[in-house]
């Protein structure tokens, strides 16, 4: 039987070919000039779930494929992976933009939307059923897309991330921009963080995403402060407030900070954690009710 290797996946001649990373072309509106590429399992589930997934500043969609299990986790579920590439500012997510910042206005943000409803149309995915998680400059746009766009997006899970518009109005997003303010902990007031989600998109009142917060507490790049901040930013959103610290969740090094009842908002603090926290699937992909 004759084997080769695709993507770093076997496939035979016998079984055809397996899922694999595949580019995407004209998919829709794209004013940055991203990539998309996508990770579609052989079995498919009716109306699949779909996980926009964000690369860190230097990164790329496909190594990022390869950053994480969750197209094993996919394979087991049923659904469909969005790798989402940027070549811009150093391969950093522009987060500083005020088009990413404000809803239809463009984007890098606008054209990760785009992404999906083309998934949504070719795939019949649920778009009720729409979730966003990413690391570093990855979960800081993850946060972004759920302030600009809470339409879209039923959940994120921000890794090492910063608040929604905590760069807006810098010259840039990276970490080799003068001007760090956001990334060592710039603070407002839970209202006014809670007002940059809000105007983001005017006039809307629509359900928000549930949101989960993780982020080291030895973050030298990332300051841990970030992470308060945007829990802070979100409890307002949300409406919810903080209930308890649960320390051992979801590991010795972990504590576990959840407000409410944890369904809409809970952080993840982990003692001895540099830049970045490292994505727990499990945890992650039960928040989003895509596991039990």
């Amino acid at each position: 039987m004759l084997a080769k290797t695709l993507f770093g996946l076997a496939v035979t001649a016998a079984t055809g070919l397996c899922a694999s990373l595949q580019q995407v072309t004209n998919w829709g509106s794209n004013p940055t000039k991203i990539q998309m590429y996508t990770y579609v399992p052989d079995k498919l589930a009716t109306k699949p779930a779909i996980i926009v997934a964000l690369h860190g500043c230097g990164g790329t969609a496909p190594s990022w494929y390869s950053g994480t299990r969750l197209p094993s986790y996919a394979d087991q579920n049923g659904f469909i992976l969005i790798y989402p590439g940027t070549p811009n500012m150093s391969n950093c997510w522009g987060v500083n933009d005020s088009a990413s910042l404000t809803h239809g206005a463009g984007g890098d943000s606008l054209g990760i939307v785009a992404m999906v409803n083309y998934t949504i149309a070719k795939y019949k995915a649920d778009a009720s059923r729409v979730y966003v998680m990413g690391t570093s400059s990855g979960a800081m746009m993850t946060n972004v897309l759920a302030g600009t766009y809470p339409e879209v997006f039923e959940a994120g899970a921000a890794y090492s991330g910063v608040a929604h518009a905590c760069f807006a109005g810098a010259e840039s997003a990276t970490p080799f921009s003068s001007n760090q303010t956001c990334a060592r902990g710039l603070q407002h007031t839970p209202q006014e963080w809670g007002n940059f989600v809000r105007n983001s998109y005017p006039g809307y009142t629509g359900r928000r995403p549930r949101m989960q917060i993780i982020h080291g507490a030895a973050d030298t790049l990332v300051y841990p402060r970030c992470a308060m901040e945007a829990l802070k930013q979100w409890s307002n959103v949300l409406g919810v407030e903080f209930s308890k610290n649960v320390t051992g969740i979801p590991s010795q090094a972990y504590t576990q900070i959840v407000y409410g009842d944890g369904s809409k908002l809970v952080g993840y603090m982990g003692a001895g954690v540099g830049h970045v926290a490292p994505t727990n699937e499990q945890v992650m992909l039960k928040f989003f009710g895509l596991i039990n």
